[in-house]
Order: structure tokens, then sequence, then C-alpha cells
């Protein structure tokens, strides 16, 4: 991938990743999340840092970008492979260490979110496959 694809499919990956997480966490699992909390309390920031929260959804994106390079993977098939290989794997490894290390989660959370976040990097995948395939070669 050269480097004019790979800074837009970072950037509107991250941005489609931002939105796409909200409706995900924030909207569809917010109250699976709620109740399977651990009995850690006080962890949620209210309100959230949300330039945090985008600069995460950037570097996710770049992540996906690099995988995707990295494996040669085009198009809208390649981006949701990729993105979802690395949303599940990225997302099992912290929350895996989350629940071993800490009280702020359940297991079943853990594993939830893991699929959650495989589908997550799958849209983000997507969107960034479809449009660096659409993309003329430049540098």
């Amino acid at each position: 991938m050269d480097s004019k694809r790979f800074v837009t499919g970072s950037i509107v990956g991250g941005i489609v990743l931002f939105l796409t997480g909200y409706v995900i966490f924030n909207i569809v699992l917010r109250s699976f999340f709620e109740t399977n909390m651990g009995s850690a309390t006080g962890l949620a920031r209210d309100p959230p840092f949300l330039w945090a929260i985008a600069l995460g959804c950037l570097a996710y994106a770049v992540l996906i970008c690099y995988a995707m390079g990295a494996r040669g993977a085009t198009g809208l098939g390649g981006g949701i492979r990729v993105g979802a290989i690395v949303g599940f794997l990225l997302w099992l490894t912290a929350d895996l260490i989350s629940y071993g290390s800490t009280n702020a989660t359940t297991l079943t959370a853990v594993l939830v979110d893991a699929v959650a976040a495989a589908v997550h990097g799958g849209i983000g995948g997507a969107a960034i496959g479809l449009l660096v395939s659409k993309m003329k070669p430049g540098t």
C-alpha cells in the first residue's frame, strides 16, 4: 500500500472506527457491559475524553492499514478479514490481560468484547479496503 492510500485509509478508517465504536459499544452493547462489570467502581470517565478516543481510533486504523499492507490485502473482503482478525486479537489480548490483573470486568464480557471488536474492526477494515481499492496509485 503506497503512502497516499495508507494515510487516507488511516484517516477515513479512524473516523469509521470512532463512529461505529460509539454505536456498537455505547448504544447496542452498553447495558450488557454495565451488567458485566467487575467489582471495581468508578472506572468510567464522565464525560469521556473524546480526543483520546479519537486518537485511539486513528491508531487502530493505522494498525489495520499496516496489517493490510503486510498481508497484501485489498478491497472490501481483504479489509473485512484483516480488520476482523486485528480487532479480535488486539482486544482479546487487552481484555484478557485486564481481566487477569484487575476487577474491571467479567470473563463473559471479555469474550463478548473480543467478538464485538472483530465486528468493529471488520467494519473499519471494510471501509479502508473499499476506499484504498478505489484510489489511483500515488506516492
